[in-house]
C-alpha cells in the first residue's frame, strides 16, 4: 500500500495512504502507530468495505512522515496543524473525521480549532484527552528519552518491555518524544460550541471509559457507546466497527 506525500505548512514532508472509494473518512492512528498498520486493521477495512474512502495519515514523527530531530519542528499543537494542512491539501469539504487513542485526542483538538466534518469519531478516550498530558504520557516520555540517550532499563520492568516494543517497531524515540512535548490542552469552551455529531467509543475494560460519558456530555451532539475490550483489544472487535459504521450511516 504505497504512501503519498505532501509538504505541511512548515515544509516537513508528511505521508498518507488511502483505501476504498466513496465518502472520505480521515482516520488518525495512535501514539507509536502508523497509517499502514491502521489500514490493515478492522475499522479501516470495515469502512472501506462499507463504501468509504479511508484516508490514513502518518502523524509527524511516525511511519513514513518526516521525523526531524530538531525540537523546533514540533511546536505546540503541530499534529492539529498537520491535520488541517492535509484536509486543505486534499480539498476535503464534506468528510468524516475519526481517530483512536492519540488520534482521538487530535480529532478533539481539530474540532476545537474549527474543523467541521459531517461526523466525528473519538475512540479510546475519556475526559483526560483534553489535558496537555496525562500520567500515561509521562511514563512514555521517560522511556523514549532513555531510549534516545541509550540508557539501560531495569530488567523485567514495564519500562524495559515498552522499550523493547519501541525498538522492534522501528520507531524513532527522539522524534516521538518531541511529538509528546507538542501536546496542548483542548479548550472545553470551544468543544461546547462544536455542532458536529461526535461518537465517543471506548472499550468497557479501558480505564479511559470511566470519564468517556463526561467527554460525550461536553459536546452538544456527543454520543457514548461502550464496546467489549480494553484499550488495546476494543478497536479490533466487530462491535467497535459496527458502532462507527452505524453512527456514520
Amino acid at each position: 500500500l504505497a504512501g503519498q506525500r505532501f509538504l505541511s505548512r512548515d515544509g516537513v514532508e508528511l505521508a498518507w495512504r488511502e483505501i476504498g472509494d466513496g465518502w472520505p473518512v480521515m482516520l488518525l492512528h495512535g501514539l507509536m502507530g502508523n497509517g499502514a498498520t491502521m489500514a490493515g486493521g478492522a475499522l479501516a477495512q470495515a469502512l472501506a468495505a462499507g463504501g468509504y474512502r479511508v484516508i490514513l495519515p502518518d502523524l509527524r514523527g511516525h511511519g513514513d512522515s518526516g521525523r526531524p530531530h530538531d525540537p523546533a519542528r514540533y511546536p505546540p499543537d503541530i499534529l492539529a496543524d498537520d491535520g488541517l494542512a492535509l484536509i486543505e491539501h486534499l480539498g476535503l469539504d464534506a468528510y468524516h473525521l475519526a481517530g483512536y487513542s492519540l488520534g482521538g485526542k487530535v480529532v478533539l483538538q481539530l474540532l476545537a480549532r474549527g474543523a467541521r466534518p459531517s461526523h466525528a469519531v473519538v475512540g479510546g478516550q475519556g475526559l483526560d484527552a483534553l489535558d496537555a498530558e496525562s500520567e500515561r504520557t509521562n511514563g512514555h516520555r521517560r522511556v523514549l528519552a532513555a531510549l534516545a540517550n541509550g540508557d539501560a532499563f531495569e530488567p523485567g520492568s514495564a519500562e524495559e518491555s515498552l522499550a523493547e516494543w519501541v525498538k522492534l517497531s522501528g520507531l524513532d524515540p527522539r522524534a516521538v518524544g518531541y511529538v509528546l512535548n507538542s501536546f496542548v490542552a483542548t479548550s472545553r469552551d470551544a468543544l461546547r460550541r462544536v455542532p458536529v455529531p461526535t461518537l465517543i467509543v471506548v472499550g468497557e475494560a479501558d480505564s479511559r471509559g470511566a470519564t468517556a460519558g463526561e467527554l460525550a456530555a461536553l459536546l452538544p451532539n456527543g454520543r457514548l457507546v461502550l464496546v467489549p475490550g480494553d484499550h488495546l483489544t476494543a478497536p479490533g472487535g466487530p462491535e467497535f466497527s459496527d458502532a462507527v459504521l452505524n453512527f456514520l450511516a
